[in-house]
């Protein structure tokens, strides 16, 4: 498997579950900042995902998975002993399918207009606000157990690090949340959580 990413980008939460997984991969990084949006290897983003981001799994000569909750699943579904999703067609896979869009609706495009430099100042704060009433509903649920699905990680953990880990990049602490900033710690903690961020040039020393 061959995962396009930017570091940092929502495709560290694919990044994560292959780390988790233990599959074998290699990775292309993908300048999303310049214009054309062009792979480390000089190729056009849009030759691989026509909708022009990150991320994208390519599984087979000719076959790429786009949409990070579909990528993820994907890829926790090939190492089923891992455990990092629930058996398709049970209902706690459309539990952990619950908490991804959740993650992609609310939390994930919730931090869409803070990336935007020409985004008001006015447009801002009333996302931060929607943020805030996000991650005090996720503050509740954290109480209960360390991970969204209890006792264990899985990829819905890994797309909620991905996104909260944008604050630091905002300056939007969490200090106001404290079970959210100790959920951080901990994921980030996990031994697959830091090789993926390794892999990206994302930890200090």
């Amino acid at each position: 498997m061959k995962l396009y990413y930017s570091p940092a980008a929502c495709s560290l939460s694919p990044h994560i579950a292959l780390e988790a997984a233990g599959l074998a991969y290699t990775t292309v990084r993908v300048d999303v900042r310049a214009q054309p949006h062009t792979t480390e290897h000089g190729t056009l983003m849009t030759d691989i995902n026509p909708k022009d981001y990150v991320p994208a799994l390519e599984i087979a000569e000719g076959q790429v998975l786009t949409e990070g909750p579909a990528i993820v699943q994907y890829i926790a579904d090939q190492a089923p002993e891992r455990e990092l999703a629930p058996p398709a067609g049970t209902l706690a896979r459309y539990r952990l399918q619950e908490w991804l869009n959740f993650i992609a609706t609310e939390i994930h495009k919730g931090f869409s207009p803070l990336f935007y430099p020409g985004t008001p100042e006015a447009q801002k704060t009333a996302a931060r606000e929607r943020l805030e009433g996000r991650f005090a509903y996720l503050e509740k649920q954290l109480a209960e157990a360390p991970y969204l699905m209890g006792e264990r990680f899985t990829v819905a953990d890994g797309y909620l690090f991905t996104c909260l880990n944008w604050c630091n990049y905002l300056k939007m602490p969490l200090e106001g949340f404290p079970v959210l900033g100790a959920y951080m710690a901990r994921v980030s903690a996990l031994p697959y959580v830091q090789a993926a961020l390794r892999a990206e040039g994302l930890l200090k020393g």
